[in-house]
């Protein structure tokens, strides 16, 4: 699992649908989830830390979840199928985690209003996750392939068979 951080929403130029920008901590990958409306603002006045004058959906759900004495423990996007994210939510209640189906969206919303970690499934990333920086990542790939081509058995040490 990879622990990720909301980036922005940014919207989709040829359908103009938000959608939610994670980023890996390292910034080298990202992914891209589109979302509606709703969520996006919802994920928007989370990170702009805007307070509604009474609980919204999501603020509602992170203060029930106080009162039954449960927490949100972490989010993980944990699959994708047929084009679709599939998220789980993970409360701890009296020492036990329980794990709830949630959109993407709605596990983002409530996450960053818990102050919950963000993570994606290792293989998630790597199907479905694009480079933020691919120059970067050819820079360090291409000295990564000049060490190899320098390297000698005699750097590593000697080693004895045992």
């Amino acid at each position: 699992m990879i622990e990720m951080k909301v980036s922005g929403v940014i919207l989709d130029s040829a359908s103009r649908h938000p959608i939610v920008m994670l980023r890996d901590q390292e910034e080298r990958r990202a992914l891209l989830i589109w979302i509606g409306e709703p969520e996006a603002n919802a994920i928007l006045m989370a990170l702009e830390g805007i307070q509604a004058p009474r609980p919204l959906t999501h603020d509602l759900a992170v203060l029930l979840l106080g009162k039954l004495d449960a927490e949100i423990k972490r989010v993980l996007i944990s699959d994708m199928r047929e084009q679709t994210f599939f998220a789980e939510i993970e409360l701890e209640k009296d020492g036990k985690v329980i794990s709830v189906d949630a959109r993407p969206s709605d596990a983002i919303a409530l996450a960053l209003r818990a102050g919950a970690p963000i993570l994606v499934a290792s293989d998630v990333m790597t199907n479905n996750s694009i480079p933020i920086n691919p120059a970067k990542e050819e820079e360090e790939a291409e000295k990564f392939r000049e060490f190899l081509q320098n390297v000698k058995p005699g750097d590593f040490g000697k080693f004895t068979q045992d």
